[in-house]
C-alpha cells in the first residue's frame, strides 16, 4: 500500500514538473535560438522520462517486496494458527488422558463410587437397598404389620477399563465392575457387618472401526437392556433411582454372553447375543399330588414309576442353598436399534429354551418375547424420556419383579407363564446440578392353570382361581396361596450434585416409591362358605431412600 501510495506522488511531481517544463519555456531571443530551444527542451523530457522509468522501476522492486513479505506473513500466520491448533489439540488429549493410567501401551481408567445410603420400609420384606417386589407381605403374617429402616454401604461401587489400540483400525478392551451386594452365608449385621463383593460385570470387546463390527465376551448387561444410544456396552440406560433391584417393569439382567453387532455409521445396529439360560418355577404343594411326585415337593424320587427332575442342587463352585435349572440350550437375543438423529430407538426378540425330565424322557418346552425401547430428549439438554417394554411366555425372569418363567402341567411337563412388562419414565435436568426422576413401570402374569384328579378336583398351575386365599387378610392364618398377577410402582426423586470439580463429584439423592402387589382372585369365604375367585389379596409398600455418593474419578 506504501509503494502504491509513493508511485502515485511520484508521478504527480513528475507531471508537474513536464507541465511546467512545456507551458513556461524560456523566451526565444532569436530565430536560430528556437531550434536550440526545443532541443533542450526535449533532452529534458528524455531525462524526465528516464527517470520515470527508473522510479517505476523501484516501485515495482518496492511492490514485490512488499508482496513477498505479505506472503512471508500470510505463511507465518497460517504457521502461527496451525500451532495453535495442534497444542491445543494436543492439551485436550492431556486433559483427556489425564484420566487414564499407562501401562505398557494399554490406557487404564479407574471408576466407581462409594455410597452411604438408608431404606424404609412401610412393611417389611427384610431387603436390603435391592427390593424384593414380589414378596411385599399380605396381611395373614406380621411382617405385613411391621416396617424396617436400615442403613448401607453396599451398593458402592469399583470399576476398571483397560484399553489398547492394536492399529487405527483396531481397538481392545476389558472391563470390570464390581459391588459388595453379595450375600454369603457368613454375611450379616450382627456386629462387622461384613458382606462380600459381587462380581457385576467382566468381560471384553474386540472393536474394528472400519468393518463397524463389535465383539463382547463375558458377564455384562443382557443385550435386551434399554440403550441410551446404539448397542455398545457401557451405554446402558438404567432408571435413575436408588433402589439396586430397579423399577417393576425394567427389563434386564446382567449375566454371561457371547456377543457379535454390526453397527452403519453409527446410526444403525444389529446384533445377537448367545445368553446363559436358567429357569425360575412356580411350584404349588398340590404338584406332589398330581402325576410329578415326591420330587417335586422336596422329597427323594421314587424307585419306580413316572417322576419329574426340573432343577438340581447347586454343586462345586456355588453357594449349596441354590438349585440349578435345567438347561441345555442358551437364550437367544437379536436386537435392532437407531439413532437417525432425533432419539434412540430399538427392538429385539428373544428365543428360550425349558427342559426337564419325566417318566424316564427328556422334554423341551419353548418360550420368549418381544420387546421395544425408546430415548427422546423432548427438551434439548433439559427433558428425557424413555420407555421399554416386553411381551411374551417364559420370560418372567428378565423382569425386576422377578415372576416365575413356568409352572407344571398335570402330565409333569413344563407351561411357560405369559408376561407383559412396560416402564416410562421422565428425567428433568433442572441444572447442571440437579435432576428429578418420575418413573412408573408395570409387570403382569396371564394365569396358567391345570385342574387334575377325579372331576378336576385338584389344583394345578399358576393363578388357579381354585386356590385358597380366604386367610390373605387375617394375621396368623395359612389360607393364603396369594399367586402375584401383577406389581406396578411410581416413583420420583432427584440427585443433587453438591461438589464437582477436579477432586470428582459428590452427590446427594432421595427418593419416594408406592408399590403395589395384587393376587389372582382365589377362594374366599362368601357366607361362611368357600367361593372360587372371591378373594383377591393386596399389599402395598411406601419406600423412602436416601444416598450419598461420591465418584472420586
Amino acid at each position: 500500500m506504501r509503494s502504491k501510495l509513493l508511485a502515485v506522488a511520484i508521478a504527480a511531481g513528475l507531471g508537474v514538473t513536464s507541465f511546467h517544463v512545456v507551458a513556461d519555456p524560456a523566451p526565444a531571443k532569436s530565430t536560430s535560438k528556437t531550434g536550440t530551444s526545443q532541443s533542450t527542451q526535449a533532452a529534458e523530457i528524455e531525462a524526465l522520462k528516464a527517470q520515470l522509468q527508473a522510479l517505476q522501476a523501484k516501485v515495482v522492486e518496492l511492490e514485490q517486496r512488499t508482496d513477498a513479505q505479505s506472503d512471508i506473513n500470510v505463511s507465518t500466520g497460517q504457521a502461527v494458527e496451525t500451532v495453535q491448533k495442534q497444542v491445543a489439540a494436543t492439551d485436550a488429549q492431556v486433559k483427556k488422558s489425564s484420566d487414564k493410567l499407562a501401562y505398557k501401551g494399554v490406557n487404564i481408567t479407574l471408576g466407581g463410587f462409594l455410597a452411604a445410603e438408608s431404606i424404609y420400609r412401610s412393611h417389611n420384606t427384610g431387603s436390603d437397598i435391592a427390593s424384593n417386589f414380589n414378596t411385599i407381605p399380605f396381611k395373614n403374617v406380621p411382617q405385613g404389620h411391621t416396617s424396617e429402616f436400615r442403613l448401607s454401604a453396599r451398593q458402592s461401587r469399583v470399576s476398571l477399563l483397560a484399553q489398547g489400540d492394536v492399529d487405527p483400525n483396531t481397538h481392545l478392551a476389558g472391563y470390570i465392575e464390581a459391588d459388595f451386594l453379595g450375600g454369603a452365608q457368613t454375611a450379616n449385621q450382627n456386629e462387622s457387618n461384613s458382606f462380600n463383593p459381587r462380581m457385576r460385570n467382566v468381560y471384553m470387546t474386540a472393536d474394528w472401526d472400519n468393518q463397524g463390527l463389535h465383539l463382547l465376551a463375558g458377564q455384562n448387561w443382557s443385550l435386551l437392556t434399554l440403550n441410551s444410544k446404539g448397542m455398545l456396552p457401557r451405554t446402558e440406560l438404567t432408571p435413575p433411582q436408588i433402589d439396586a433391584q430397579y423399577v417393576p417393569g425394567f427389563t434386564w439382567a446382567r449375566q454371561p454372553q457371547l456377543r457379535l453387532v454390526k453397527d452403519w455409521d453409527k446410526k444403525y445396529w444389529l446384533g445377537i447375543s448367545i445368553e446363559n439360560p436358567q429357569t425360575t418355577f412356580y411350584l404349588n404343594g398340590n404338584q406332589a399330588k398330581a402325576p410329578v411326585p415326591a420330587v417335586a415337593a422336596g422329597g427323594a424320587i421314587p424307585a419306580t414309576g413316572p417322576y419329574s427332575i426340573y432343577n438340581i442342587g447347586a454343586g462345586s463352585g456355588y453357594d449349596s442353598v441354590n438349585t440349578l435349572s435345567l438347561n441345555h440350550i442358551p437364550d437367544v437375543i437379536v436386537k435392532f436399534a437407531a439413532d437417525p438423529g432425533f432419539g434412540h430407538y430399538e427392538i429385539f426378540g428373544l428365543g428360550r429354551s425349558f427342559y426337564n425330565r419325566y417318566a424316564g424322557e427328556n422334554h423341551d418346552a419353548w418360550g420368549g418375547g418381544v420387546g421395544i425401547g425408546m430415548v427422546l430428549p423432548l427438551i434439548d439438554k433439559t427433558l428425557d424420556w424413555q420407555f421399554s417394554g416386553m411381551t411374551g411366555k417364559g420370560i418372567g425372569r428378565y423382569g425386576s419383579v422377578q415372576m416365575p418363567d413356568v409352572t407344571f402341567s398335570p402330565n409333569g411337563n413344563l407351561a411357560p407363564i405369559k408376561e407383559n412388562m412396560l416402564l416410562t419414565g421422565l428425567t428433568w435436568h433442572a441444572n447442571s446440578d440437579v435432576d428429578v426422576y418420575l418413573f412408573g413401570g408395570r409387570e403382569q402374569e396371564s394365569k396358567k392353570d391345570f385342574n387334575a384328579g377325579k372331576n378336576g378336583s385338584l389344583a394345578l398351575g399358576y393363578g388357579n382361581p381354585a386356590y385358597n386365599n380366604s386367610g390373605c387378610d387375617t394375621e396368623g392364618s395359612t389360607a393364603c396361596v396369594g399367586n402375584t398377577k401383577n406389581v406396578w410402582q411410581g416413583t420420583t426423586g432427584f440427585w443433587w450434585k453438591f461438589y464437582q470439580g477436579k477432586f470428582g463429584k459428590m452427590q446427594f439423592g432421595a427418593q419416594y416409591s408406592y408399590t403395589k402387589r395384587e393376587a389372582f382372585a382365589g377362594q374366599g369365604l362368601v357366607n361362611g362358605v368357600l367361593v372360587n375367585g372371591a378373594a383377591t389379596p393386596k399389599a402395598t409398600e411406601n419406600m423412602f431412600f436416601t444416598s450419598f455418593r461420591y465418584y472420586p474419578f
